[in-house]
């Protein structure tokens, strides 16, 4: 019997797959092989466990962070729900001017709201729209701002994908 966990992600493996409209015999006849189409589709329903090592692979395969095909910050009670980037708060702290100070509260704030005492502060969606918000942009320039400011890493999560 497959557990809640295993469901979840599988159907979140699914997701991603048929969100890029791949087949299951896509996916073997594109990875030559190394995904062979029975096996992803247990994964898939939750019937057999996949490693951190091949879900780190089938991320790769698919162009997408790691953290994207775990459900809900990968059901780590605490983590943060969809984090995809982090804030750099070492390069934030050596930043001054107008600019970043909207950045700096809000990074203050999350980190004692969620307890944070890390050099990284992990990034959720929501926190992206947030700042977006915050600077009147969409996220997509918030992204390049970050970028450009020097303050935008991956996480650790997504660090096990590369």
């Amino acid at each position: 019997m497959a557990s809640d966990f295993a469901r979840v992600l599988g159907a979140r493996l699914r997701s991603v797959r048929t969100q890029q409209g791949l087949s299951l015999q896509a996916v073997q006849d594109r990875s030559e092989g190394r995904f062979k189409a029975v096996v992803v589709g247990s994964w898939e329903r939750g019937d057999r466990a996949v490693t951190v090592e091949r879900l780190a692979e089938l991320a790769r395969f698919y162009g997408v962070a790691l953290a994207a095909l775990l459900p809900d910050g990968g059901g780590v009670p605490g983590a943060a729900p969809d984090t995809a980037y982090g804030l750099d708060l070492r390069a934030l702290a050596r930043l001054q001017g107008e600019p970043t100070q909207a950045l700096e509260r809000y990074a203050a704030t999350l980190r004692s709201q969620r307890g944070e005492d890390s050099p990284e502060l992990p990034l959720t969606e929501e926190d992206l729209r947030a700042l977006a918000s915050i600077h009147q942009v969409d996220t997509a320039r918030m992204l390049q701002m970050l970028r450009g400011w020097g303050v935008l890493v991956d996480t650790p999560a997504s660090r096990v994908s590369s």
